[in-house]
């Protein structure tokens, strides 16, 4: 196993794992943020009763944040073994075909991400599941009232539309490179799964944006 740590291709291949893992849990809660548009009960039912401080629940955030523990650190390790190895051309494919934008820029894009990361762990899970767990008389009871506390404010607005559209641009390279490195790399699924990411990345992204918007406006709990 030492593979996985020691070489580039194992850490390419955690690195990938990891990746399609986390898009897993983001198409998870979007699906779970819709809801806010419609009801804010059903919500704070899924919140509280179904995730909350349930046992489950704290072990999925444990393996989320060993999750995104091991993305961001091999991201880190990977980035620099590649500046290393090829300075200022590691962007550059051998056959001379064109990069996208954000291929360029995955790491920035992950700085981006990873603040934009503690932020909302801090505003959200911080306030509801960690206190719910070590102080529970002063946890957010009520998690969608805080949802819209945090997004009513036009700053974390913004820090979170801005986030949202940072995940667009490092999911639709980020997808179907990780199926790249996993062996999926023939011209045809290659044509596939960047399609089928764009797609997945764009309609993730935008029902989090939506939902921000929404919220924001203050038309969101269209059924009270």
């Amino acid at each position: 196993m030492g593979w996985l740590i020691d070489s580039s291709i194992g850490r390419k291949f955690v690195q990938s794992i990891s990746g399609l893992f986390l898009i897993l849990f983001l198409l998870v809660h979007a699906s779970m943020n819709v809801v806010l548009i419609f009801s804010y009960d059903t919500y704070n039912f899924l919140a509280s009763e179904v995730l909350g401080s349930n046992w489950w629940a704290v072990i999925g955030t444990i393996i989320i944040f060993f999750g995104f523990g091991v993305h961001i650190v091999y991201a880190v390790i990977l980035t620099l073994q590649n500046k290393k190895a090829r300075g200022n051309d590691r962007y550059e494919y051998k056959s001379g075909t064109e990069t996208s934008w954000s291929s360029k820029n995955m790491f920035v894009l992950g700085v981006v991400l990873t603040i934009f990361l503690v932020a909302h762990l801090y505003q959200m899970w911080y306030e509801m599941q960690f206190k719910e767990l070590f102080m529970p008389e002063t946890a957010a009871h009520n998690p969608a009232m805080l949802v819209e506390h945090v997004l009513t404010q036009p700053f974390s607005f913004v820090l979170y539309i801005v986030g949202f559209i940072a995940l667009w641009f490092h999911l639709t390279h980020g997808f179907w490179s990780s199926f790249h490195t996993l062996g999926w790399n023939n011209k045809v699924w290659m044509k596939r799964l960047k399609v089928i990411g764009n797609v997945i990345s764009t309609l993730m992204c935008l029902a989090f944006v939506v939902v921000a918007i929404m919220i924001f406006t203050g038309n969101a709990n269209l059924l009270g």
